[in-house]
């Protein structure tokens, strides 16, 4: 599903990446750990085509998204990518259907369809009550697994999440850890998972270890 060849990325003087290289399967779920610093977040961007590597090469489910203009990349990183962070960026005037619903509007479904999808994945994450209920009116946990149906509306090749269980007390983390693993037995779904929580990454099918901008 995805392919990354010998990525590199600087910020000035300061390496973050020295040449990156790794494979994920479809259907696979993968941790990637390491100290804060250790290029991680970096990677996951990169990936995600949020940021582009200096030099090296990306594949993400046969396609290359480095060799896309601006226009090309923001339609191929809405329909193939799906992404949860540490803090949800729900948007606060929407509840949480319509907060789901948005990446799928964007990427031309019908406002039909993407009501149906949004509502069978918000049921998918145990939130089949909370559907009208805006943000403010969500727990922490609530509100991730609104975003993580938001990640999945337009059924992307993979789904990549940021500490997704960092802002969360131990009972919810547990809870979230574990929807990121019947969400795969269920779509055969791939995640990459970029965590400092030992738990989920060891609940992985694989767990990569980062330092110093390297895969050790």
């Amino acid at each position: 599903m995805i392919v990354v060849d010998d990525i590199r990325k600087s910020f000035g003087e300061v390496e973050v990446l020295r040449g990156v290289s790794l494979r994920v399967e479809r259907g696979e779920v993968v941790s990637i750990v390491g100290a804060s610093g250790a290029g991680k977040s970096t990677l996951l961007q990169i990936m995600g085509t949020l940021m582009r590597p200096d030099s090296g090469e990306i594949e993400i489910d046969g396609l290359h998204p480095c060799r896309m203009n601006d226009r090309r990349l923001s339609a191929f990183r809405n329909g193939k990518i799906g992404f949860v962070f540490q803090f949800h960026h729900l948007l606060p005037e929407f509840d949480a259907r319509e907060n789901v619903m948005i990446p799928a509007l964007i990427g031309g479904m019908s406002k039909r369809d993407a009501d149906r999808r949004a509502r069978e994945l918000l049921e998918t994450v145990g939130l089949a009550g909370r559907i009208n209920h805006k943000p403010s009116a969500l727990s922490g946990g609530e509100q991730q697994r609104v975003a993580i149906a938001r990640a999945l509306v337009n059924s992307p090749a993979v789904v990549l999440a940021d500490e997704p269980s960092g802002n969360l007390d131990s009972a919810t983390r547990d809870e979230i850890n574990s929807l990121f693993l019947s969400l795969r037995e269920r779509f055969d779904q791939t995640f990459v998972i970029v965590t400092h929580d030992e738990t989920l990454a060891a609940t992985a099918d694989r767990k990569i270890v980062m330092s110093d901008g390297q895969i050790i």
